[in-house]
């Protein structure tokens, strides 16, 4: 090979390994770039979840909540069929308290709400 030849190939070999290098740093630019518009957007789409779940949660409890008082306010209160809401209530909560009580937890030591005072 000539001299010409080899001065050839060193100038091909550095343009490459400057190519090389450019890139590396453009890529590492850009990774940064990505990087800080992850975190200017994290905060924003955590912002817009937190608000979407909120207000979900607001609009369903608000729908079954106010038709739900608005009913039971207009309904009489001394009646049979409010009664037999109370009673029905009444057993529910009993029987929930012998299911706990079945597993033999704290709940065992608690008088019952029907035992008699000493």
């Amino acid at each position: 090979m000539s001299e010409t030849t080899t001065q050839t190939t060193q100038e091909n070999l550095d343009a490459v390994a400057d190519a090389i290098q450019a890139g590396l740093v453009t890529a590492k630019q850009g990774v940064a770039t990505a990087l800080d518009a992850a975190s200017a957007a994290l905060p924003t789409a955590s912002h817009f979840l937190a608000r979407f779940v909120y207000t979900t949660c607001y609009t369903i409890s608000y729908g079954v909540v106010f038709p739900t008082t608005l009913v039971a306010m207009s309904v009489p209160k001394n009646n049979a069929f409010v009664q037999g809401v109370m009673d029905g209530a009444d057993a529910a909560k009993q029987k929930v308290d012998e299911i706990i009580g079945n597993y033999g937890g704290a709940r065992e030591s608690a008088p019952a709400a029907d035992a008699p005072h000493p």
